[in-house]
C-alpha cells in the first residue's frame, strides 16, 4: 500500500478534512447572514391591496403608510372610471419605506374613436367591425328595404351619425336594418322647376327611374335644363307608384 493511501486512513487526515468542511460551512453561513443583515432580508412594510379600489382612496392609503406612487391610466369599457385595475409590486410584498408603488387606473374619459364604415354591411359583419373599433351594438330596428339584415343607418342616442364621426370608445351604436321585404310603393315626388341633376338624385333615393326625357324649346346647353312637367305627376288620385317606376320628364333650357 502506498504512503498516500496509508495517510488517508490516519486520524490526522480525517481531522483535517472535517476542519476544511467546517470552514466552508462557516464561510457560507457568515456570508448568508451578513447579506441578510445588510439588505434587511424579510423586513419592510407589506404593500396593501389596492386593486379594485377608487384611485383617491388608494393614494391616501399609500401616503399614510409612507409609500411614493405613480399612476398610469388605461381604458376598460366595463370597469368603473377611477378604479385601480393593476398594481406593482403585488399586495403583501415587503418593501422599504418610500418605495414607489405603480398603479394603473381606469381612465375617467373614454378616448374618441372613428365610426367605421358599416353602411350596407350585413349585420353579423357590422357587429364584428364595431367590436374591433371598441364600439358596441345597441338597439336594432327595421325599415322597409329589399336587403335583409343589412345596415341602412347608424344612430347614437337617437341621433344619426356618419362614417368617420369621432365618438367615445365603448359607445353603443343603434342600427337600422333592412327587413328584406321593402315597400311595394313610394310617394310620387314633385320634380318641377328642379334641374336635371337634382332630379336624378331625387329619383335614385326614391327607388324610381328616369323614363323618356323630352326637350322643349331651344336647347343651347343640355347640361343646364330644368323640369317643367312630369308623368306621372302627383295628384289627388295618384300619390304613389310602384318601386322602379320610370318618370317621364319634359325639360327646357334653364334661364340664366
Amino acid at each position: 500500500m502506498s504512503k498516500f493511501g496509508s495517510y488517508l486512513k490516519t486520524t490526522s487526515f480525517r481531522n483535517t478534512l472535517l476542519m476544511a468542511i467546517g470552514a466552508v460551512i462557516a464561510v457560507v453561513l457568515i456570508a448568508f447572514f451578513s447579506l441578510s443583515f445588510y439588505t434587511n432580508h424579510g423586513s419592510g412594510i407589506p404593500v396593501p391591496k389596492l386593486k379594485g379600489m377608487p384611485i383617491d382612496k388608494a393614494i391616501d392609503i399609500l401616503k399614510d403608510q409612507g409609500f411614493d406612487y405613480q399612476v398610469d391610466s388605461v381604458y376598460v369599457g366595463d370597469a368603473p372610471p377611477g378604479t385601480v385595475v393593476e398594481q406593482d409590486p403585488d399586495p403583501g410584498t415587503n418593501v422599504k419605506e418610500n418605495r414607489k408603488i405603480y398603479l394603473t387606473m381606469v381612465t375617467l374619459k373614454a378616448p374618441p374613436v372613428a365610426l367605421p364604415d358599416i353602411d350596407q354591411m350585413p349585420y353579423i359583419q357590422a357587429v364584428a367591425t364595431l367590436s374591433n373599433a371598441g364600439l358596441k351594438v345597441g338597439d336594432t330596428s327595421y325599415r322597409a328595404d329589399i336587403a335583409l339584415n343589412v345596415v341602412l343607418e347608424t344612430k347614437m342616442g337617437g341621433q344619426a351619425i356618419k362614417t368617420g364621426q369621432r365618438i367615445p370608445k365603448g359607445s353603443r351604436i343603434d342600427l337600422v336594418l333592412g327587413d328584406g321585404v321593402g315597400a311595394s310603393e313610394v310617394d310620387v315626388p314633385d320634380l318641377t322647376n328642379q334641374d336635371l341633376d337634382a332630379v336624378r338624385f331625387v329619383l335614385k333615393n326614391a327607388n324610381l327611374g328616369i323614363g323618356t326625357i323630352t326637350y322643349q324649346g331651344v336647347i343651347t346647353d343640355s347640361s343646364n335644363v330644368v323640369v317643367v312637367s312630369q308623368f306621372p305627376m302627383k295628384t289627388d288620385s295618384v300619390s304613389k307608384v310602384s318601386i322602379g317606376t320610370k318618370i317621364n320628364l319634359t325639360v327646357e333650357q334653364a334661364k340664366k
